[in-house]
């Protein structure tokens, strides 16, 4: 990392602070709202142009001014302000604008970057407010001086690590080096990913998804190597180490990496697509999305269900729209011996034609499935396109639907008949002719 060095020593702040007294900092400071008005009108002219989604886009935010590019132009715009106004100005002004305008695009890229990679994290306040706190203090620094005192001081505390000697002030710039490679490589991807999912849906959606994970996972690995490098870490001795992981994941770390692949191989093979319909066990529910690791699955109450990608594949799953989305559905009701049986099936029928979700082709069917203790019992079948939408609430419908054709027509729905038997009961008159009998005799049956 270069060597941050401060035009206004510290001894010198106060002939520094005084040269804003002077005529040539309004010049500076006329400049400075005119750089400004114009990187205002670039942006807001790019914005119209490109029309960016506002939830998405690291360059201009939602409203322009809080993006990256605004304070990254400004800053430009300064320095060939400053470069133009450097015979007519003492420069105090841009002492203070481009230190500050430099801390405000690292925060503006380190939280946007952040924000869209990690979106919803818990941790992502924090380390925003983290990196903000850092920036200004070290714009602060830079202004009144103290930064060029401050490395100094801590590039005599040093220490030897075999043939190294390294300092606080390069683990610290070696530190910094290593996270804006990380947030470069995270941009790239984020960037790669929105490329990627941009209007795709259906089976492309799976597809692009592992390939925008891919993505991800190589740039993060080739970040992670530069900024070790960075640090001054030797990538020779990770070999040892890389050995060490491999056992690890072998023993400890298999269930993990597991779940891993897994997640790679659904993707790739699309036996089950974000959108898609499907069973585990006794959980149903529409396939939300597919982690690296594992899947989320919503049922149609609202409960969302985080399922590792290797049961996905090791146990059976049930995938109601992978090849066709249509479902088909049921409903059983009982009618009396006597009914019209040729009139139960064509009112059944017409109830489940009435309901737009019931498809027309395959059209219902209503069949004599059984002949049950108290009555006949009729299997109405049908077939949805839209399960996503709820399963319970339709069958309802069309139950209450049938309940009412059937009372309208006539046609009975028999209440439950059983027959009791009580073993060891007297039977009927025996009593009578117990009484009747003389003494001494057995009444016969």
């Amino acid at each position: 990392m270069a060597r941050l060095t401060t035009p206004a020593p510290i001894d010198d702040l106060g002939s520094w602070l005084q040269t804003f007294a002077q005529p040539g900092a309004l010049l500076e400071l006329g400049a400075l709202g005119l750089c400004i008005g114009v990187a205002w009108a670039v942006v807001r002219a790019l914005q119209r142009a490109f029309n960016p989604d506002a939830e998405r886009s690291i360059w201009f935010g939602r409203r322009g001014v809080d993006g990256v590019l605004f304070p990254l132009l400004l800053l430009m715009l300064a320095y060939g302000a400053r470069a133009l106004t450097l015979l007519w100005a003492p420069r105090a002004v841009w002492q203070v604008v481009i230190p500050a305008l430099m801390a405000l695009v690292v925060i503006r890229i380190g939280v946007k970057v952040l924000e869209v990679a990690f979106r919803g994290a818990t941790w992502l306040r924090p380390v925003e407010r983290t990196v903000s706190w850092l920036a200004w203090l070290a714009a602060v620094a830079w202004i009144t001086g103290l930064l060029p005192v401050v490395l100094a001081e801590l590039e005599q505390i040093t220490w030897k690590i075999g043939g190294t000697t390294l300092s606080v002030r390069t683990l610290i710039e070696g530190t910094l080096s290593a996270g804006a490679v990380l947030i470069v490589a995270l941009w790239i991807s984020s960037a790669i990913e929105a490329r990627l999912l941009r209007d795709a849906s259906g089976e492309s959606l799976s597809l692009r998804k592992a390939a925008s994970n891919a993505a991800r996972a190589l740039l993060l690995f080739v970040g992670l190597m530069l900024a070790l490098s960075a640090v001054g870490i030797d990538l020779t001795a990770l070999s040892v180490l890389g050995g060490a992981i491999g056992v690890g994941i072998g023993f400890g770390l298999q269930k993990l990496a597991a779940n891993y692949v897994s997640g790679f191989v659904i993707l790739t093979e699309r036996s089950m697509r974000i959108g898609d319909m499907v069973r585990l066990d006794t959980f149903e529910g529409v396939v939300a999305d597919i982690k690296a690791r594992y899947t989320v699955i919503r049922s149609i109450g609202g409960r969302e269900s985080i399922v590792p990608n290797e049961l996905l594949i090791t146990q059976r799953v049930e995938n109601l729209s992978l090849s066709d989305p249509k479902v088909w559905q049921s409903t059983v009701v009982g009618v009396a011996y006597d009914s019209d049986v040729e009139q139960v099936r064509r009112l059944l029928e017409q109830a489940a034609l009435e309901q737009p979700r019931v498809l027309r082709d395959p059209p219902p069917l209503a069949a004599l499935s059984a002949f049950g203790a108290d009555g006949l019992e009729f299997t109405l079948g049908y077939w949805i396109a839209d399960p996503e939408n709820g399963q319970l609430g339709l069958r309802s419908a069309i139950n209450l639907r049938i309940l009412a054709l059937f009372r309208e027509h006539g046609i009975e729905i028999p209440y439950p008949q059983r027959v009791l038997h009580v073993r060891g009961a007297a039977p009927a008159g025996a009593g009578d002719a117990t009484a009747r009998a003389p003494t001494g005799e057995r009444p016969t049956a």
